[in-house]
């Protein structure tokens, strides 16, 4: 069913690659991708301030479902007004379905064709989420962008298993549709199949048919070696619609990024750039930089020289490694500050190469520069 409040379009194409650059429309505001989000889990990027992650040019962020559900409870951000006015985010917002963490966090009990019964990974309290649960606490926390409930079968698996996991996620898939009545709410089908390509394949084929404006690719960067990640983008990226966003969940490494660019992917996220922020590692322009190194104690120049963010501009590796090394929380929240304007500008800085149609070469060029892999 057509959803007017969204909409997606196609702006400029790469002529020898996938990639794409293109326009989400959602009632927060456009979204110009490819896109990098910055994950806040609980409701809140680790860290960082709203302000902040505006400064540092963010367009959309991610919020879990689960660790929402569980503290502080949808009924309460619902009432709180959403998440927007709950965590004064007044820019898209896109909510998982819970289903990742539920499989990788709680204590499992049973899966079945109804749902899954587990244990907080907190309290070890009994819950069980649907297919309509999950849409239930999405619509309620006021995503623009949710998640179809899924099951995320493990790396590994063999074939049988992830043919059963597939076929329970695509019942999941008509579930959510059916639940889902919120025209303000963008539902994203999830493509799974493990790293069997027939799957991988049916899978795209069922979402292409019931996605209205855009879906997800789960299941990847799951602990696989690389290649085996870009040999399952490779498999489906000829096949993707072109009127449909597409988006790589967990993913967020920029190697990894600019590989799935390369393969038509529109939508990233991770938790590495806040997450590495606060162990002090950075990511910057000439590769890794770990702040913490006695080499940097008496380097008085900026983090990155290329950047401009608030933590560049202002300060030292010298005066980074002095806050690490004193465990002062502002180095934790300088450098997420930092990893999340790198991201951002490293999205600007792809887009400008597919606008004159050197993706593959700006790939090259970035790779060797940054050693990044």
């Amino acid at each position: 069913m057509e959803n007017k409040n969204f909409s997606f379009t196609e702006k400029v194409k790469s002529s020898n690659t996938y990639g794409r650059i293109g326009v989400l429309h959602t009632p927060h505001g456009d979204i110009e991708t490819p896109v990098f989000m910055p994950v806040g889990t609980r409701a809140t990027v680790k860290a960082v301030e709203p302000r902040e992650l505006e400064e540092a040019h963010a367009q959309i962020i991610l919020a879990n479902t689960y660790h929402c559900y569980l503290r502080p409870g949808a009924d309460l951000v619902q009432k709180a007004g959403g998440l927007h006015k709950f965590m004064n985010w007044n820019h898209p917002i896109l909510t998982d379905s819970g289903g990742f963490q539920v499989f990788s966090l709680a204590s499992l009990n049973k899966i079945t064709d109804d749902g899954v019964e587990f244990k907080s990974h907190l309290d070890g309290s009994n819950h069980f989420f649907t297919p309509e649960k999950s849409i239930e606490i999405q619509n309620k926390l006021g995503a623009d962008i949710i998640m179809a409930f899924d099951e995320c079968s493990t790396y590994g698996v063999d074939h049988k298993y992830a043919e059963d996991a597939l076929r329970r996620t695509e019942k999941w898939l008509d579930r959510c549709i059916s639940y889902h009545k919120n025209e303000k709410q963008l539902l994203f089908p999830i493509v799974q199949g493990n790293f069997y390509e027939d799957l991988r394949l049916k899978a795209l084929e069922n979402v292409k048919n019931k996605a209205t404006v855009g879906f997800s690719i789960g299941g990847l960067s799951v602990g696989e070696p690389k290649h085996l990640m870009y040999e399952i983008m490779d498999a489906m990226a000829p096949h993707y619609p072109s009127d449909k966003v597409r988006y790589l969940m967990g993913v967020g490494s920029p190697d990894c990024i600019i590989e799935g660019v390369m393969r038509g992917i529109d939508m990233f996220d991770c938790v590495l750039p806040t997450r590495n922020a606060r162990n002090g590692t950075a990511l910057t322009s000439q590769g890794k930089v770990v702040i913490k190194n006695g080499k940097y104690k008496e380097d008085f120049t900026p983090l990155d020289p290329e950047c401009d963010c608030y933590a560049c501009k202002n300060f030292t590796k010298a005066y980074l490694r002095h806050l690490f090394n004193v465990d002062e929380i502002l180095g934790a929240q300088l450098v997420s500050i930092h990893n999340i304007r790198y991201l951002t500008n490293f999205m600007e800085q792809i887009k400008q190469a597919i606008r004159e149609d050197r993706l593959a070469e700006f790939r090259d060029e970035y790779l060797k520069k940054t050693n990044y892999k």
